[in-house]
């Protein structure tokens, strides 16, 4: 009898081994194939690559620009070697502003070509050194002095976003958003009314009121 206890015993413990060590070896391969899956690129991402190239500045900033007209765009802006170029000549109201390859993240513009005055006045006031607050109030006494003109109605279109990958297929840069300015001089939350503040994303509000930079800014939904 005690040998046939002491069988059972025996057998019971080799079974909770062998099913122990399964147990582990199964959670060992599980944790790997988790591990090799967090790993691996998604398609997405394998389809992205740096804009290092002029005519990835081009063909990302053309974006910026309502897609009917992006053909006649005259294109602008610093290249790869940066140097502030002429990239090509258009026929159309719009003038393009590349993403600046030596900042952080992307940002290219489109704007309507009456207000290329007034952007040129701001880029030449940057390379000279001058601050934001500097750039605005030399502007706004300028504009009143009637040296400067802001088009009423005139547009910016911003396409924008954090980082330097696109997908060389469709031009679009990863996490990038539009938001628009429709430029109002001297235009206030009174005159228009617009609060001057968004009551919600991607809705419109009076920015810098009262000013040169009066404008309408519709910014993009947020994410999720």
């Amino acid at each position: 009898m005690k040998h046939i206890i002491t069988t059972f015993i025996f057998a019971a413990l080799l079974l909770s081994c062998n099913t122990s060590d399964k147990t582990k070896t199964t959670t060992k391969t599980s944790d790997a194939a988790q591990t090799t899956s967090a790993q691996q690129p998604t398609e997405t991402d394998k389809a992205l690559q740096l804009i290092n190239s002029d005519e990835a500045l081009i063909a990302t900033a053309l974006l910026a620009a309502p897609e009917a007209s992006r053909g006649e765009c005259k294109v602008i802006g610093y290249n790869m070697k940066g140097e502030f170029v002429t990239f090509k000549e258009g026929s159309n109201e719009f003038i393009v502003l590349v993403d600046n390859p030596n900042k952080e993240g992307f940002s290219a513009a489109c704007y309507q070509k009456d207000l290329d005055p007034f952007m040129a006045r701001g880029r030449a006031l940057k390379a000279e050194g001058k601050t934001h607050q500097e750039i605005f109030d030399i502007r706004e006494a300028e504009v009143k002095a009637e040296q400067l003109h802001i088009p009423t109605g005139a547009t910016l279109h911003i396409y924008s976003g954090p980082k330097t990958l696109y997908n060389p297929e469709t031009a679009n840069v990863a996490d990038a958003k539009l938001r628009y300015v429709v430029y109002l001089p001297w235009a206030t939350a009174e005159s228009t009314g617009l609060p001057e503040a968004p009551a919600a994303s991607n809705h419109p509000w009076i920015m810098n009121p009262g000013t040169h930079r009066a404008h309408i800014m519709i910014s993009p939904i947020a994410a999720d």
